[in-house]
């Protein structure tokens, strides 16, 4: 006879209902003419303009998309060189990192990631009954000595973002390869490059090198960021073709819809826009840094379209206190309480206009002189 308690009604399997659900940064002030949203790292350019065509021009919505996302796949292998046959594309890569845990990690399995790394990661390792094992950063910045020393006969998947949301760091390509070298053959080592093509380090490489030369290692790439495609949700994974096929065993049959395969594709396609954002960012990265810094800000070094800002523990001035002063002035940045970094807001690289607003109104929020009222520029 069973013995599993009879409920009233259908109840989910425990753990679900204690997990805490991921929260969007905010994305409205009340009280503004104009709101400038700069707590989601998306592209201050907007989209591609090939892409939007692409994406106006998809409007045969009584039809399925194609499954396998094929006209995609074979343009992101263009564009690296890679073979489309490795590749998977998915509903942003937040589906991708909820289809690898499903697949690879279950109950009595454990999952590592780094300690401020992205929350995604906690929830799909919850979701598939696993364990997660969180690892101390050393300098905001992921550790791979820690990171081999949390593996055991348990450990399933490493995450891995590279560079890291929300701290902005990253690891040189010799600590991932050192990482890597140091795993159990059957451990998958995930390494969620959602900002690669920002990166302007010579030390710096995605993945795509060690996933092709090793067989427990896949790479995820997203189309929100960089190529300004938040709203359509794509993402990709490059793996090995054992991970490929058992992502595409459990994934939806037809998981990225038509106009965000076709708008992806065109995307990608479109190096000159790419080209531009990273210019963007190059400038206004370096700026924002310079001028948060001369506020007295402590800045964490960021490779990516953001920066985390950590304010004073002093009353009055503290990122909470900073959170509502810019609100009320149109000014959105992302609260990190989630993250366990109640001291600091995360900073979108935005337009120029909303930029040098942020910075103009922090001077005033902290009672101090910036760049423009000396005049200075980018």
């Amino acid at each position: 006879m069973s013995t599993t308690p009879v409920s009233d009604r259908p109840v989910p399997r425990p753990g679900v209902l204690a997990i805490e659900a991921y929260v969007p940064g905010k994305a409205q002030a009340g009280g503004v003419a104009k709101v400038y949203k700069l707590s989601a790292n998306e592209n201050p350019l907007g989209p591609s303009p090939k892409a939007r065509e692409a994406f106006h021009a998809a409007d045969a919505l009584e039809l399925y998309p194609d499954g396998s996302s094929t006209r995609l796949r074979d343009a992101i292998a263009a564009a690296y060189g890679l073979d489309p046959a490795r590749l998977v594309c998915g509903t942003g890569s937040d589906e991708l990192i909820t289809l690898i845990a499903a697949a690879y990690a279950g109950p009595g399995d454990e999952v590592i990631y780094s300690q401020y790394g992205f929350l995604v990661y906690r929830i799909a390792t919850l979701a598939a009954g696993a364990t997660p094992v969180v690892v101390p950063e050393r300098n905001l910045t992921a550790d791979v000595d820690a990171l081999l020393a949390a593996v055991n006969e348990k450990t399933r998947i490493v995450f891995l973002a590279n560079p890291n949301n929300p701290t902005g760091t990253y690891l040189p390509f010799d600590e991932v390869r050192r990482l890597q070298r140091g795993l159990p053959p059957h451990v998958l080592l995930v390494l969620d490059a959602a900002y690669a093509e920002y990166v302007r380090r010579n030390d710096y490489e995605s993945g795509i090198e060690l996933v092709a030369t090793t067989r427990n290692v896949a790479m995820l790439r997203t189309f929100s960021k960089i190529h300004g495609l938040a709203a359509l949700r794509v993402g990709w994974l490059y793996g090995p073709a054992e991970v490929v096929d058992a992502v595409n065993r459990i994934r939806g049959a037809f998981n990225v819809n038509a106009a965000a395969i076709a708008a992806a594709t065109a995307a990608i396609g479109d190096t000159a826009h790419v080209e531009a954002a990273v210019a963007h960012n190059d400038t206004w990265l370096a700026w924002l840094t310079a001028e948060l810094t001369a506020l007295g800000l402590t800045v964490t070094p960021s490779v990516g379209n953001f920066v985390l800002v950590h304010f004073p523990d002093v009353d009055g001035k503290r990122a909470p206190d900073a959170d509502a002063f810019l609100s009320a002035r149109g000014l959105i940045l992302r609260r990190m309480d989630a993250y366990g970094l109640p001291g600091a807001l995360r900073l979108t690289v935005g337009t120029e206009e909303a930029n040098r607003l942020l910075v103009a109104v922090l001077a005033e929020f902290l009672g101090k002189s910036s760049a423009k009222d000396h005049g200075h520029g980018a």
